[in-house]
């Protein structure tokens, strides 16, 4: 039978982390992690985990640790943030090319510089092609939700990947929410014990990790974790089918809201789909039909659905919370123009970078993006595809 408590989305982690019992921790605080082992520090101190909780000096010797532990044979886990992300960046490659599912927690945060302290993606967003599946959280509630399912997703013996499971830095890590917690047996019972195949202290069947990849070598392995993102595609609707008929809640590649009929629709992800939806629910008062697509999985990116879940669309705005650096738009823009470029018909695209730094985005900014799609839905014409709002300088902003 659920709980139902108030937690923050760092507790609610931390809550999820005893609940499994991790082998291992390897830890090293960063804002707006940093609570994550601090909770499960004191879990550690009251007997309440059997955890070894390794205080490491940096992130990347964190996610270094996990992965030796990984590749030893245990289930290990470590959270992080924003430079600290960035500087795990060598090793993160390493655990998706070695096929150890650490499950990584992160509390998604603004890279320098200016240095900042306050949320969006450009963290996360910068390690999309690590080899890492990412899954993101709209609330505290799914925040626990997407913990409980990553371990059962990347231990899978078709996957073997490491899972990233990424929050709002502060709009979620930190801001308390009631949610529903489930109890610790059947928590356990649905993750269930790590299995791992092959590892190193498995004396019946002595093994190298981390070899060099020489040419002739090097190509497969990398075909083989391809296809493991690929497999992953299933396995991750599996594996929330089953968190569905145990635990009651439903999850998917991506959440579709009031798209049943909509002629102009957003994509967005994490948080901000909670103002979008507000905006939806007043402009469809008045007759508009407006819609959005959540993403939650990012990686693997669920394009052939994507794509039918647009199909219907006039016009849509795709809005990225990280800046690509392209010149011609941000990651989920690139994603999702991918995922349609096929398609023999297709709504008019636009991408629309937003909330960088921590920058507010608001029900009346997204009513503005919503006018902007009925226009080009009127006219056809998109104007500028990759523009910005809510920045303060005297740009006019695309109408």
């Amino acid at each position: 039978m659920s709980i139902k408590d108030r937690l923050s989305g760092n507790e609610a982690v931390a809550t999820a982390m005893r609940q499994i019992n991790p082998d291992v921790f390897a830890m090293f605080p960063i804002t707006p992690s940093t609570e994550i082992p601090q909770y499960f520090a004191q879990y550690v101190a009251d007997g309440k985990v059997d955890t070894e909780f390794i205080c490491v000096e940096s992130e990347h010797s964190s996610m270094s640790a996990c992965i030796g532990a990984e590749a030893a044979g245990c289930r290990a886990v470590t959270a992080t943030s924003s430079a600290g992300l960035s500087y795990m960046n060598e090793v993160l490659f390493c655990a998706a090319s070695l096929r150890l599912p650490v499950v990584l927690a992160v509390s998604c945060r603004a890279l320098s510089g200016p240095i900042n302290i306050n949320h969006d993606y450009s963290d996360s967003m910068a390690e999309r092609d690590s080899g890492f599946i990412q899954i993101y959280a709209e609330n505290n509630q799914e925040v626990y939700d997407n913990y409980l399912q990553a371990h059962r997703i990347g231990e899978n013996e078709a996957v073997r990947l490491p899972v990233m499971i990424c929050q709002d830095g502060f709009i979620t890590s930190h801001a308390l929410e009631n949610i529903e917690i489930e109890e610790d047996d059947a928590v356990k019972a649905f993750v269930g014990e790590y299995q791992p195949e092959n590892y190193l202290l498995k004396a019946e069947n002595p093994l190298a990790a981390g070899p060099y990849g020489t040419s002739p070598y090097y190509m497969e392995a990398r075909v083989a974790q391809a296809e493991a993102m690929k497999n992953a595609r299933k396995v991750i609707l599996d594996v929330a089918a089953d968190f569905e008929k145990t635990f009651g809640r439903s999850y998917g590649f991506f959440e579709e809201y009031r798209m049943e009929d909509a002629e102009v629709a957003m994509v967005i992800m994490g948080s901000s789909a909670g103002t979008a939806k507000a905006c939806v629910d007043e402009l469809r008062e008045k007759g508009v039909k407006a819609g959005i697509v959540k993403i939650r999985v990012f990686r693997p990116f669920p394009a052939e659905e994507l794509a039918k879940a647009l199909k219907g669309c006039r016009a849509v705005a795709v809005m990225d919370k990280s800046e690509g650096f392209s010149a011609c738009g941000g990651p989920v823009f690139a994603e999702t123009a991918g995922a349609l470029i096929n398609e023999p018909v297709r709504p008019k695209l636009i991408n629309i970078v937003y909330g960088l730094g921590g920058r507010d985005f608001t029900v009346d900014q997204a009513a503005r993006v919503f006018a902007r799609l009925a226009k080009i839905a009127e006219t056809g014409e998109t104007g500028p595809v990759y523009t910005h709002l809510g920045q303060r300088d005297l740009r006019e902003e695309a109408q």
